[in-house]
């Protein structure tokens, strides 16, 4: 009797293993057939490819730390005096740019409120209110001034659309995390801040970041800039998010700009390549020009997580996944594929950097990290060689000295959160 239930067992265990083996090698594991709004349950796709939970864990730490902790990193603590207090402040530097971005403060508080770090979320809210938001009666009250220096002086005084975005959906995850923290009140914050954005009529030259013509957001809220867009913006799953939580009587509004997104999105990637441009009109076409370069990275990534929260326009986003990859992964292969694109996947007709980086393409992480959340809507021959090669990356600096720890290092993580589970919508 005991070798028969040694053997049974045995049999049990190496079918399992055949299994996972199976999957694995096949590269083909199944996207899901519902959101997470429906099931509840957040799919760890690294670990279905076979990394334990302390390789994904310490990967995840890995690159924290990299852009939030290292000496050479993105993150910097600061003590600011307030009406004769000490205040603890943060800020997440544009380290190539020399500059505080409304874009990297807002990303910073997602990756707080993502791996439940309260401290550091406050700390940056802190010093973006002290310092870029627009506390004086005006047209641009309550809005936020896009770029500081690192002492707080600012650059500019507009705003940007995706930051605005980011902020009040932090602020809502936030709420849904922790509740009330500190002397923090989430959502009233976003309450607020959604009627400081809501509010804009275009006096002084300021409108709301959101086109109400079209439904759409705009490229920065302001009445030459109201006029066309970037693709990047566009994130679906963000407005029902809004939808669900603001509890300020627009939740028709929210959901109609979701719907609205998406269909912008067909519209702003290619038929045939799904590649977008980093700015377009309202239309889809590309503005001015202008092709696929480094805003156009968070596109892919952001059709992901609206397809694995929100599932509400899966056929397509499935269908863009696999024309997507085919377009890069299958042309340039995955291991070698840059990070600059003609909307039909050639060369672009020029190459967006700064500085002596200018004209340089490169096989860039943060990209490589995005491109991987295509393997979440589709199953394909490339994803799983794609999330492995994407998941061994290091993010160091390139051949050519070039080092990107904030903009790379941001969306990288972003992807690793997605990919493991732990980019989430509640808790």
């Amino acid at each position: 009797m005991r070798k028969i239930f040694t053997i049974v067992i045995c049999m049990a265990v190496l079918s399992t293993i055949a299994f996972a083996v199976s999957c694995s090698s096949s590269g083909k594991l199944a996207p899901a057939k519902k959101g997470y709004a429906q099931t509840g349950k957040y799919r760890n796709y690294l670990k279905e490819l076979g990394y334990s939970q302390k390789e994904i864990d310490d990967k995840i730490q890995t690159i924290f730390s990299t852009v939030f902790e290292a000496e050479d990193g993105s993150y910097h603590d600061v003590d600011v005096e307030v009406d004769g207090k000490t205040v603890k402040m943060g800020y997440v530097a544009d380290v190539k740019n020399n500059d505080v971005r409304t874009e990297g403060q807002s990303y910073g508080m997602m990756v707080a409120v993502q791996l439940d770090k309260p401290e550091l979320f406050n700390k940056i809210w802190r010093w973006s209110k002290h310092y870029m938001r627009h506390n004086e009666e005006g047209p641009s009250h309550g809005l936020f001034a896009w770029s500081c220096r690192f002492d707080g002086r600012r650059t500019s005084q507009g705003s940007a659309s995706d930051g605005e975005l980011y902020y009040v959906t932090t602020l809502l995850l936030a709420s849904r995390r922790w509740g009330s923290y500190e002397e923090f009140n989430y959502l009233a914050e976003a309450q607020e801040l959604l009627n400081d954005l809501f509010s804009k009529d275009g006096t002084g030259g300021v409108t709301n970041i959101i086109n109400m013509e079209k439904k759409l957001i705009n490229f920065c809220p302001d009445t030459r800039s109201n006029e066309w867009t970037d693709p990047s913006y566009h994130l679906p799953a963000f407005y029902e998010i809004w939808a669900e939580t603001a509890k300020d009587g627009r939740e028709a509004i929210y959901r109609e700009l979701a719907d609205s997104a998406r269909a912008y999105l067909h519209r702003a990637t290619d038929p045939v390549t799904g590649i977008n441009p980093d700015q377009s009109q309202f239309d889809g076409t590309p503005n001015r020009g202008s092709e696929f370069h480094y805003d156009s990275w968070r596109v892919p990534m952001n059709i992901a997580m609206d397809f694995t929260w929100y599932h509400k326009d899966a056929e397509w986003q499935t269908e863009y996944a696999k024309k997507f990859q085919k377009a890069i992964l299958g042309r340039y292969g995955i291991t070698e594929f840059p990070d600059q694109f003609a909307l039909n996947g050639d060369a672009p007709r020029f190459l967006m950097g700064g500085g002596r980086w200018r004209g340089n393409l490169r096989h860039s992480i943060g990209f490589v990290g995005t491109m991987a959340t295509t393997a979440l809507m589709c199953e394909s021959e490339y994803n799983e060689e794609l999330v492995r090669h994407m998941f061994s990356m290091e993010h160091k600096p390139y051949e050519d000295g070039y080092y990107d720890v904030y903009y790379d290092g941001l969306i990288y993580l972003f992807a690793l959160l997605h990919l493991s589970g732990n980019y989430r919508m509640s808790w």
